[in-house]
């Protein structure tokens, strides 16, 4: 029986890296997957889903219109597709989520989610939140704080370094906007 999968973590633990070691494994045995990352990311390498340690690979882009079920139901009529990998799952909408549920349930294709759980204010995204409600299995990836604890924070910095506190829930960055924190450096930090 397939499986809607969520891989929740903060930043730099590793979620696009792990999706692309799940997409390569599949490719070894000659099964094919369906990529896919947020059409909203304009950094480079915009239109792939790439990670911090240099792996990078093609996906379909998706944005709040994007029928996710009807473009893999029509790819996986003509070949079919083993596993459906979705990188920045937290920008998914509520309706996208349901439809990658509907992907596993009625289609038998599992589907990975692999995205952020909190914004930098420690508020879900709604993509997130209705993966957190439904999804089959839910696994948090680990990243590390400056201290050692677990990272589950995701501190927004301005161009000095001091966090950021107030703000679209939405601003596109990697390290030079974000850091990973445990929840007590993440409060101490804006706290001020």
């Amino acid at each position: 029986m397939a499986k809607l999968y969520f891989y929740y973590a903060s930043m730099n633990a590793g979620k696009s890296s792990t999706l692309l070691q799940t997409a390569f494994n599949y490719g070894e045995r000659d099964m094919r997957v369906s990529l896919w990352t947020a059409a909203l990311d304009n950094r480079p390498g915009f239109g792939a889903i790439s990670s911090r340690i240099g792996l990078a690979s093609d996906a379909h882009r998706y944005d709040a219109d994007t029928d996710i079920e009807a473009r893999v139901r029509a790819d996986h009529a003509s070949d079919p597709i083993a596993c459906v990998l979705v990188d920045e799952a937290q920008f998914l909408t509520a309706d996208q989520v349901w439809q990658c549920a509907r992907l596993a349930d009625r289609a038998s294709i599992p589907v990975l989610c692999y995205g952020l759980r909190t914004d930098f204010l420690g508020e879900l995204f709604p993509g997130s939140a209705v993966l957190l409600g439904i999804a089959d299995a839910l696994v948090e990836l680990k990243a590390v704080c400056h201290c050692g604890r677990k990272a589950t924070m995701n501190l927004r910095v301005d161009a000095s370094g001091a966090a950021v506190t107030a703000g679209a829930q939405t601003e596109i960055g990697g390290n030079d906007r974000y850091l990973a924190l445990c929840r007590r450096h993440f409060s101490e930090a804006v706290a001020g």
